[in-house]
């Protein structure tokens, strides 16, 4: 009878452990493709090479958002006028997004950084004049500043976050059916600490810390 009702916790646990362990892989499948191929490549950053392609594009802004841009404070920093951001986007293809600006009495000045690559432009407040420069620096660097997180935005961030911790589900799930399963595999637990000891004795012996 103990042992019988022994046997049901087991399986009873396994079966939680083997459901919650296969929908966390699905979770962080295409994610951890992604940074695996990303963690090469941003591995071997020097031996990519990639040319920038940087363009260059400059307009006038009308005089109706002229005067709304003198509405605008003195120095400081905060977002263009809406009118402005839209008629921009147009004009000069800026993806502004309520972007914050440092403005100044001669100008305004918004950094738009990306995955990728970067961006900027300059709105002279005198005379209206726009310079947009956009440089892009091809697919490998985009998918290594996403693996970064870098200037990806808070839904990426949120992105990242929940693949992290699917895959802490994952790894500890599959860690608990090693446990599970160690005993009719003796070469379970010398593999998992070679897992652990390969990359510390790397890190003592080759990396200068």
């Amino acid at each position: 009878m103990k042992a019988a009702a022994e046997q049901n916790r087991r399986s009873f646990w396994l079966k939680q452990l083997h459901q919650w362990h296969w929908i966390s892989a699905a979770l962080s499948l295409v994610g951890m493709l992604l940074f695996a191929i990303t963690g090469f490549t941003l591995n071997h950053a020097g031996q990519i090479e990639a040319e920038p392609k940087v363009v260059t594009r400059k307009a006038t802004l009308p005089a109706d958002l002229l005067a709304e841009l003198a509405k605008g404070p003195v120095e400081g920093k905060r977002p263009l006028p809406i009118k402005v951001e839209t008629w921009l986007d147009k004009a000069v293809d800026a993806d502004i997004a309520r972007r914050v600006g440092e403005w100044s009495d001669a100008e305004v000045y918004l950094a738009l950084a990306r995955p990728g690559g970067d961006a900027w432009i300059a709105i002279d407040r005198e005379t209206g004049a726009v310079e947009h420069e956009k440089t892009t620096r091809g697919a490998v660097s985009l998918l290594n500043d996403l693996h970064k997180g870098r200037n990806a935005g808070k839904a990426w961030g949120w992105f990242i976050d929940i693949f992290a911790g699917a895959c802490v589900i994952f790894t500890v799930t599959g860690l608990i059916l090693l446990q599970f399963h160690a005993r009719g595999r003796p070469m379970t637990w010398p593999l998992t600490a070679a897992g652990l000891a390969i990359p510390l004795l790397l890190v003592i012996l080759f990396v200068h810390l």
